[in-house]
């Protein structure tokens, strides 16, 4: 079956530092992959390369889309939900979500719609910046559903979550992974890539170090060579 992330040799430099360093990793299908690594692994480079809002050297097609050629088409086809959730606090949440619903070329009242299954209906009016940080992550997961991308890229997604919003997230993960999504999560958390993972490819100092089922991947899962915290 055909890679429907495919990354070649990309290389992003920050300076005479490479934060990813000739990464090389193809992903299928319905296929979840957590990119593991301590701080500074390179995990948050690499998914903004593969987004193309930052230049870098290799080659990446997202969907068959080029995403140096075609950086846009690349994003029509990827949800993304960032570890820091950086959204416009003066508009509402109905606003937001008309917005990213017309930038996405998806229907504004279908988008509207689905905010009654983040529980976010009752909020449609209020500023973003009103919200709670559960609220906001929240908001953040629906925009990032908006269109129905095939791929979503998740930048530790449960690190602000309590347990119960935690759990109820890793349930719809496990629901998209069902509708067959193309997921790729950067995780800290051992049990989360245990349960979520097809496949572990651990970054260190922007390099691919493994690549290999979670369960070939102990030692790493356990602490050698996991991550605590964010990166750049």
């Amino acid at each position: 079956m055909s890679a429907v992330v495919n990354a070649q040799a990309v290389v992003k430099r920050f300076g005479r530092v490479a934060a990813v360093d000739r990464v090389s990793v193809a992903i299928r299908p319905a296929e979840t992959v957590v990119l593991w690594g301590p701080n500074g692994a390179g995990k948050t480079t690499l998914l903004r390369c593969l987004l193309g809002v930052i230049p870098f050297d290799g080659a990446i097609e997202v969907c068959g889309h080029d995403v140096r050629r075609d950086g846009k088409g690349a994003r029509q086809v990827i949800g993304y939900v960032p570890q820091e959730i950086r959204l416009p606090g003066h508009q509402t949440v109905r606003e937001t979500v008309v917005f990213i619903a017309r930038l996405r070329r998806a229907s504004p009242r279908v988008a509207l719609d689905g905010l009654a299954a983040w529980d976010l209906a009752r909020c449609a009016g209020q500023r973003v910046q009103a919200l709670s940080g559960g609220m906001k992550q929240r908001l953040a997961l629906a925009l990032a559903l908006i269109g129905d991308p095939p791929v979503l890229l998740l930048d530790e997604p449960t690190s602000s979550l309590d347990l119960a919003a935690r759990r109820e997230l890793l349930e719809r993960l496990g629901r998209w992974q069902a509708d067959g999504k193309t997921l790729i999560i950067c995780s800290h958390h051992a049990a989360e890539a245990r349960r979520l993972a097809d496949r572990v490819v651990v970054l260190e100092r922007g390099r691919v170090a493994q690549d290999a089922a979670p369960e070939a991947l102990g030692a790493y899962l356990d602490g050698d060579g996991g991550s605590t915290g964010r990166e750049g």
